[in-house]
């Protein structure tokens, strides 16, 4: 059993205005009184998993409307308080949250249907309001904490649900450390022989590699004090298991080959000693080639920045390096979510709305980008900031993409099965010659390049160049690629496209595109 929570232990993290302290009490004891006499699987109350949630979302820095929607997300589906009565007692804000995750928790379809249904679901409400996707996440990773108290034929579909459907959207969104525990929470559930495998490869590395990240941590503090550098944090960390995992099985199971099993994470006060850490740590211990990665020039396509470097200490350990400040720190281990979390701490029109804007214009511009937004201008004019009534959001494109879909009639198996292809593969930056950045999955096209940025450009493709240089249309594009799209007005999609096209969004214009074609011919 999970430890009992009372709703001082909820607020606890908070600081709380009387108002909100006042709110989240009235909220536990409307959900006290709502489930009162039901018990979860391990026994305990189930009110207890209600106030894990509320507390977990107050820990990440939520605001007391998404905490409180937290303790009564299960009011309406699981006892018998109508939508009505929740919300004359709450208001609108928080009877849509609740609303939004009883919806999500609604599913009840099987297999790939189920799969498919869970996935369009979750981005219609998210599409909405992405708090309703942080209280959702947050629901399902205490769930995951205690499954092990669930029915043995439940265990295995909700730990695999949570590898294929939430922890892609939590990497996608850039939710680090919620992703992480997912993660490594359903792992043994799902692949039980290739966990244990893991686990085995570790047991005789684990508490040495914590003993040497401590002593080389130690050395590290030591010189940067000597280097002038007061305000950092330090920490270290070993690999998750579900991580290495998948890293294992692309390098023949050999941990010789795994460099960042060890890890240790700098912390510190602005961009400039980000670089300054750098040099003095390369000064400390050898870098190893080609393993120099910078994320903060360059951040990955879901907004995650830092410095990687992977080193080896004089004692042969190798362990890798990151570098990063406090606000992309924050971005990484919550992602999207770390932007409500700033506004929580910001009021509007306050002395602090400018720093407001650049902590978004300067942190991750990409994560608000729609597939194409122009390195050159402000970020802001990518951003939406946030609503002056409430803590919501501009919610990615990606999303409204799949939202959209379903709003038009698009529920094709194809489609939602090719989210996972589209939208959680490995991502890649290309370029247009303007200096345009677009986001795409590896192993993308031109054509699926001329379909991020327009359908008018894609359907009108004629040719590409690649580094100034022609190239087929089938050709795979690598990160970093300029690349120009030869357009011609009477130029149309052909079937060979469809071979071409890596992205669902391409494969389906093209073909709007030849049944448009095919049309067109019976008429004439």
């Amino acid at each position: 059993m999970t430890e009992l929570l009372t709703v001082k232990d909820i607020l606890s993290p908070l600081a709380p205005s009387p108002e909100d302290a006042e709110l989240i009490t009235r909220a536990f004891t409307f959900a006290e009184k709502a489930h009162e006499g039901q018990k979860r699987y391990s026994g305990e109350p189930y009110l207890n998993h209600l106030a894990h949630v509320a507390k977990m979302l107050a820990e990440i820095g939520m605001g007391a409307q998404t905490v409180a929607a937290g303790l009564l997300h299960d009011s309406v589906e699981d006892t018998a308080v109508t939508e009505e009565e929740l919300r004359t007692e709450f208001g609108d804000e928080i009877f849509f949250l609740v609303q939004g995750v009883t919806k999500l928790g609604s599913v009840r379809y099987y297999g790939s249907d189920r799969h498919n249904e869970s996935l369009r679901k979750l981005f219609v409400a998210t599409s909405q309001d992405i708090r309703v996707l942080i209280i959702k996440l947050i629901d399902r990773l205490h769930n995951m904490q205690t499954l092990q108290y669930v029915p043995a034929e439940k265990q295995l579909r909700i730990a695999r649900e949570t590898l294929e459907i939430y922890v892609p959207v939590t990497h996608r969104l850039g939710m680090g450390l919620i992703r992480k525990q997912l993660e490594d929470l359903a792992f043994p559930y799902v692949y039980p022989k290739e966990h244990e495998r893991v686990i085995n490869l570790i047991k005789p590395l684990a508490k040495k590699g914590d003993v040497e990240l401590e002593k080389n941590r130690k050395s590290l503090q030591k010189r940067l004090a000597e280097s002038s550098i007061l305000d950092f944090r330090t920490s270290y960390r070993l690999k998750g298991t579900y991580s290495l995992f998948q890293k294992l099985k692309r390098r023949e199971w050999d941990m010789d080959k795994i460099h960042d099993y060890l890890a240790m994470r700098i912390i510190v006060s602005n961009i400039e000693q980000c670089y300054q850490v750098l040099g003095i740590v390369h000064e400390l211990w050898r870098p190893l080639p080609k393993r120099v990665k910078d994320y903060i020039a360059f951040p990955k396509p879901n907004g995650y920045q830092s410095l990687h470097t992977t080193v080896i200490a004089p004692n042969s350990t190798i362990f890798e390096v990151q570098i990063r400040t406090d606000a992309m720190h924050r971005d990484a281990e919550y992602g999207i979510a770390s932007h409500i979390i700033y506004k929580n701490q910001h009021t509007e029109g306050s002395e602090n709305q400018k720093g407001e804007k650049t902590w978004f214009a300067s942190l991750v511009p990409t994560l608000f980008r729609p597939f194409v937004w122009r390195a050159k201008n402000s970020a802001e004019q990518h951003i939406q900031l946030l609503s002056e009534s409430n803590h919501k959001i501009r919610i990615p494109h990606w999303i409204q993409e799949i939202a959209g879909a379903h709003k038009n009639g698009d529920e094709s198996n194809e489609f939602f099965g090719g989210l996972k292809e589209d939208f959680f593969s490995y991502r890649m930056f290309v370029f247009t010659p303007e200096g345009d950045v677009v986001d795409l999955p590896v192993g993308a096209s031109p054509i699926d390049f001329a379909y991020a940025i327009h359908s008018d450009i894609g359907d009108h493709t004629a040719g590409a160049k690649v580094n100034k240089k022609l190239v087929g249309l089938d050709t795979k594009l690598n990160n970093g690629d300029i690349v120009e799209i030869i357009k011609n007005k009477n130029n149309k999609p052909t079937a060979k496209w469809l071979d071409y096209a890596k992205t669902s969004i391409a494969r389906r214009k093209i073909r709007a595109s030849l049944s448009e074609q095919k049309a067109t011919v019976r008429n004439f």
